[in-house]
C-alpha cells in the first residue's frame, strides 16, 4: 500500500495527515501531525452478536509519556488505566462522531488514538478528533463525515488557533469545536464571562477552520480511501404497520405523556403500551415474539414523534411552556461537619454539594505530557443508580461522571479567588435525584457550597440545560430540559455563567442548518434562564460569608526574600519542621518566597508567623524574643532567640544584681525573654535579659537605675586606673619590658579584644 500525504497551513499552523505506512491491517488509519505533535488514529470493526439496537461504538485515547521524553511517575513505571484527561479526550472524540453513523447500523466499532510525539506545549485532543475522523473517512464503514476539530483561544480580542499552554494563560476563551463542512457538530468551551455575541463569533470562526480540515480529508480519501461497503438498514417495522398503530395511539399517547411526575409518566405510557400489544398480538401465534418486538419499536418511534410534536406546539410533558424554568429550592449549611454545603433542587433534579478547603499538600499532582503541575481546584461528580430508581452497582466514576464533573469544574473555575487564596478547594456533588440537567445543578450547588464555606468567589454562577427541536423551518428552543427532551431533541446545550457572561458552554448538535441568528436566539434564551436561576439562588445566599467556616484551617500568607528560603527550611528540613512542631502549625513555602501558614486557631497562626518572620526578616532592635540557653561562658551566655539564630547575653545584661558566675543565674536549656539591644556591622546580636524584664515589669525601674549608676561608677574607676600609666591592668606589665604574662607590651596580656573582661 502506497503512502499518501496531504498538508495544509491554516491560520499559521501546519497540519499533515498521512495514511498507508502504519497500522495497515486496521479498517482505516491516519497519522496526524502538527509541529512536533503526532497522533496515530485507527478504526476496526466486527459483527455485533447481541442483537439489540444499541450501537456499541467505543473510543479510546492514550498518551504515551515517552512522547514527551518522560517516564511515568509513581510506583509503576508503565502506563496504566486511562487518566481523567484521557477519558475527557475520548468523550470529546465520541460525541461528534457517533451521530454521523447511520440509524440502524449495529456493528462493534473501536476507534483508538495514541499520542506518539508531543512538544508538551499544548493539548492533543483536537488532533485526536481529527485523526479519528480521518481514519473513519478512509475506511469502508458507512459514516457521514468527515469532521474537522480545533481549539480557539482569544488574546487581546483576537482569536488564536490551537493555542499553547502559555498562550492559554493569557486567553479569555478555551473553545473546542468539531464541525463538518456545513455545520457545527459539537462545542466544549470555558470562558472568562464572555458575551453571547462574542461566543457566536468564535464558533463560526472555528467552523471556517474545520471546513479546511474537512477538505484535507476529502483530498486524502480521493487518493487512498477504501470503497464504502454497501449497507442498507434493516427495516425495524413496516411503514403500513407503523401508520396503523400511530393513527390509533398517537393522541392518547400524547395525553399520557402529560402525566405529572417522571416515574408516574413512564409507568402510564408503559402500561398503555403493554396493554395495546397484548390486545393486538396473539400469544399463541408462531410469530408472537417477533410481533411484540416490532410493536415495541413502533412505540419507541411514536414516543419520539409525540414528544417532538408537543414541543413544536409549545407544550411540554410537565406542562411548562418553552421558557419556564422548573421550581427551584436551595439551602446552605445543610451538613454541620462540612466546611460548606448546599442542597440544590430544580424540579426532579437534586444535588447535595460539599466544599472542603485544604492545604497545598492536598493539591492534585497532574503527571501527563507536559511538565508535572499541581491542581488546587477539584470538582468531583457522583451519579448513583438509585438517583433514578435503578439498581446499578457503584463501581467508581464512569466516563459520564468524569465528563459532567469537568464541565461543572470549568464553569466555576473562572470566578475563583486569586492566587492569594492559598487553599486547595474540593467540591463534591452527589446527585440524589435526577430528571435532566444534573451537571447544571452541580454548578449551582457548587457555587452555593463555596459561598457557604466563605470562599471569596467573584460572582454567583448558575447553569441551565437547553434544547432544540427542529422540523424544516419550524423549531422550538426549550429551557431547562428534562431527560426525555434531551434524548429526543436535535440539540442539547448547557450554558453556565454569571450575570456578566458565559463561563462554560457545551453543545451536541444533531441537525444541520443552525444559522448565527438561531444560535444567537438560543444563547439569549439561555441567558434569561440563567439570570432567573441566579435570582433564585441569591434568595438563599447573595454573597460569600465574610469569614471562613471555623472548621477550616486558618491561613496567613507571608512573603520572604528568596535567599531566605534555605534558611527557613534548614538542613534536611530541620528548621521548618521545628517551627511546625513548636507551634502546631503547617507551613508550606514555594520558590517565590511565598510562605503559607495554616493553623487550627489564631494563636497558632500568630506564633508561626512570628517564628517565620523573626527568622527570615532578621533581628529587630528593641524587640522581645523568647530564647533558650545553648551555651555558658565566663563572660555571659549564648541563647537561641530564633530557630537556628543565636546571640550573646553578656553577663552584665543578665540581672540587675551583681552576677559573680553566669551559671548562678542561668543553666543550659533555660528559657526566658530577651530584648535585642544591638546588632553590629558584622551581624552579631547583643541581647539583654534585664531589659526584657524591665519592659515586662516597669516597677523594676528603680533597680535598673541603681544598676546603671553602679555600672557608670565601675566604668569611671577603670578610667581612673588607666590615667596612671601602663599599670591600668595586668596586661600592662608587658610595657616594662618584663615580658610577663602579656606576652608583649602595650597591654596585650590576659584579655583579648573579642572577649569582654570579667568583673
Amino acid at each position: 500500500m502506497a503512502v499518501h500525504i496531504v498538508e495544509r497551513t491554516i491560520e499559521g499552523k501546519h497540519f499533515r495527515i498521512e495514511t498507508g505506512r502504519l497500522a495497515k491491517q486496521a479498517a482505516g488509519s491516519a497519522l496526524v501531525t502538527s509541529g512536533e505533535n503526532i497522533v496515530l488514529s485507527v478504526v476496526c470493526s466486527a459483527p455485533y452478536e447481541k442483537g439489540d439496537d444499541f450501537f456499541p461504538l467505543t473510543v479510546d485515547y492514550r498518551e504515551k509519556t515517552s512522547a514527551a521524553g518522560k517516564i511515568p511517575g509513581g510506583f509503576f513505571k508503565r502506563e496504566g488505566k486511562m487518566r481523567d484527561e484521557e477519558v475527557l479526550c475520548a468523550r470529546l472524540t465520541d460525541r461528534p462522531i457517533r451521530p454521523l453513523f447511520p440509524d440502524g447500523f449495529i456493528e462493534d466499532v473501536m476507534i483508538s488514538g495514541t499520542v506518539f510525539s508531543s512538544d508538551g506545549q499544548g493539548k492533543m485532543d483536537v488532533l485526536n478528533v481529527l485523526g479519528a475522523s480521518a481514519c473513519l473517512h478512509l475506511s469502508d464503514l458507512p459514516w457521514a463525515g468527515p469532521l474537522g476539530a480545533c481549539r480557539i483561544g482569544m488574546i487581546d480580542g483576537k482569536f488564536v488557533l490551537n493555542p499553547t499552554y502559555a498562550e492559554m494563560k493569557e486567553s479569555k476563551l478555551d473553545l473546542v469545536v468539531a464541525a463538518t463542512k456545513d455545520a457545527i457538530s459539537m462545542v466544549e468551551s470555558g470562558a472568562a464571562e464572555l458575551s453571547e455575541d462574542k461566543m457566536i463569533e468564535a464558533l463560526f470562526f472555528a467552523q471556517g477552520v474545520c471546513r479546511q480540515l474537512c477538505e484535507m480529508q476529502e483530498e486524502l480519501r480521493a487518493k487512498a480511501g477504501a470503497p464504502k461497503r454497501e449497507w442498507q438498514p434493516t427495516p425495524q417495522f413496516s411503514d403500513e404497520t407503523y401508520t396503523a398503530v400511530a393513527q390509533e395511539v398517537f393522541y392518547k399517547y400524547q395525553e399520557l405523556l402529560m402525566t405529572v411526575g417522571k416515574h408516574a409518566r413512564s409507568g402510564a405510557v408503559k402500561a398503555f403500551r403493554d396493554q395495546y400489544i397484548e390486545a393486538k398480538v396473539n400469544p399463541e401465534s408462531e410469530d408472537a415474539d417477533a410481533r411484540k418486538s416490532e410493536m415495541k419499536k413502533i412505540f419507541k418511534e411514536v414516543h419520539s414523534v409525540a414528544i417532538r410534536d408537543l414541543i413544536l406546539k409549545g407544550k411540554r410533558v410537565d406542562g411548562r411552556d418553552n421558557v419556564t424554568v422548573r421550581p427551584i429550592e436551595s439551602e446552605v449549611a445543610l451538613l454541620p461537619g462540612a466546611h460548606g454545603s448546599s442542597l440544590f433542587q430544580r424540579g426532579e433534579t437534586q444535588a447535595i454539594v460539599t466544599c472542603t478547603l485544604g492545604t497545598g499538600d492536598d493539591e492534585q499532582i497532574i503527571d501527563g505530557l507536559m511538565e508535572t503541575w499541581y491542581k488546587k481546584f477539584l470538582l468531583h461528580y457522583n451519579f448513583p443508580g438509585w438517583s433514578v430508581g435503578e439498581t446499578k452497582p457503584n463501581r467508581g466514576p464512569g466516563r459520564r461522571e468524569i465528563g459532567h464533573g469537568a464541565l461543572a469544574e470549568r464553569a466555576l473555575s473562572y470566578v475563583l479567588p486569586s492566587e492569594e487564596f492559598a487553599y486547595t478547594i474540593r467540591i463534591v456533588s452527589d446527585i440524589t435525584e435526577s430528571n435532566g440537567s444534573s451537571s447544571m445543578a452541580t454548578v449551582c450547588g457548587g457555587c452555593l457550597a463555596m459561598m457557604d464555606a466563605g470562599v471569596p468567589i467573584r460572582a454567583t454562577v448558575a447553569g441551565v440545560a437547553m434544547g432544540l427541536v427542529k422540523e424544516g423551518d419550524r423549531y422550538a428552543i426549550i429551557t431547562d430540559i428534562l431527560g426525555d427532551e434531551d434524548h429526543y431533541g436535535d440539540m442539547d446545550f448547557k450554558v453556565a455563567g454569571t450575570k456578566e457572561g458565559i463561563t462554560a458552554l457545551q453543545m451536541d448538535i444533531k441537525v444541520d442548518g443552525l444559522t448565527p441568528e438561531l444560535m444567537h436566539e438560543a444563547l439569549q434564551q439561555a441567558r434569561e434562564g440563567r439570570l432567573h436561576i441566579i435570582a433564585e439562588m441569591e434568595k438563599t445566599m447573595q454573597q460569600p460569608r465574610e469569614k471562613l467556616n471555623p472548621k477550616v484551617p486558618q491561613l496567613q500568607v507571608v512573603m520572604i526574600a528568596v535567599d531566605k528560603i534555605g534558611l527557613l527550611i534548614g538542613p534536611g528540613g530541620k528548621t521548618i519542621r521545628g517551627i511546625q512542631e513548636d507551634t502546631g502549625s503547617k507551613i508550606e513555602v514555594d520558590d517565590t518566597g511565598k510562605v503559607s501558614i495554616y493553623g487550627a486557631n489564631a494563636q497558632i497562626i500568630e506564633d508561626a508567623v512570628n517564628a517565620v518572620t523573626n527568622l527570615c526578616v532578621g533581628p529587630e532592635i528593641g524587640r522581645l524574643y523568647e530564647s533558650t540557653v545553648t551555651s555558658i561562658k565566663d563572660f555571659g551566655c549564648f541563647v537561641e532567640y530564633m530557630p537556628g539564630q543565636e546571640g550573646l547575653v553578656h553577663v552584665s545584661e543578665l540581672d540587675f544584681d551583681y552576677v559573680r558566675r553566669v551559671d548562678d543565674v542561668v543553666k543550659i536549656g533555660d528559657t526566658f525573654e530577651v530584648k535585642c539591644i544591638d546588632v553590629d556591622d558584622s551581624g552579631r546580636v547583643r541581647l539583654s535579659r534585664k531589659a526584657a524584664m524591665l519592659e515586662r515589669d516597669p516597677s523594676l525601674a528603680d533597680k535598673a537605675a541603681e544598676d546603671e549608676a553602679r555600672q557608670a561608677e565601675r566604668q569611671a574607676e577603670r578610667g581612673d586606673r588607666g590615667d596612671r600609666g601602663d599599670r591600668g591592668d595586668r596586661g600592662g606589665r608587658g610595657g616594662r619590658d618584663r615580658g610577663g604574662r602579656g606576652g608583649g607590651g602595650g597591654g596585650g596580656g590576659r584579655f583579648r579584644d573579642d572577649r569582654p573582661p570579667r568583673r
